[in-house]
């Protein structure tokens, strides 16, 4: 059983950053892909960005230029920095860990409570 709890989340200002962190326990294999996905109000849930074990890394057109994924293995921690944030990144903030496709990360687990990003001045 793989939990994962999301924090980091928080209100800022349109062009502020937030760090957030994903903590995920249990049996997890360090070939497994790590990603961070958002669902903002009335839409669907968005892949944000994943990364490889290897380091590889992919990002939505949204987020490219001002967000950075990154992981620590030895934690089981995958992290998103977000820079230079806009009103439209509001959103619930989940993540998973799951298998890398071309352009596109499978999750596996079951959803945490996610963390929520509120971007608004």
């Amino acid at each position: 059983q793989v939990q994962l709890v999301e924090s980091g989340g928080g209100l800022v200002q349109p062009g502020g950053s937030l760090r957030l962190s994903c903590a995920a326990s249990g049996t997890i294999f360090s070939s497994a892909a790590m990603g961070w996905y958002r669902q903002a109000p009335g839409k669907p849930r968005e892949l944000v960005a994943y990364i490889l074990s290897g380091g590889n890394t992919s990002y939505a057109d949204s987020a490219k230029g001002r967000f950075t994924i990154s992981r620590d293995n030895i934690k089981n921690t995958v992290y998103l920095q977000m820079n230079s944030l806009k009103p439209e990144d509001t959103a619930v903030y989940y993540c998973n860990i799951g298998v890398g496709r071309i352009g596109t990360m499978i999750p596996l687990y079951s959803w945490g409570q996610g963390t929520q990003v509120t971007v608004s001045s």
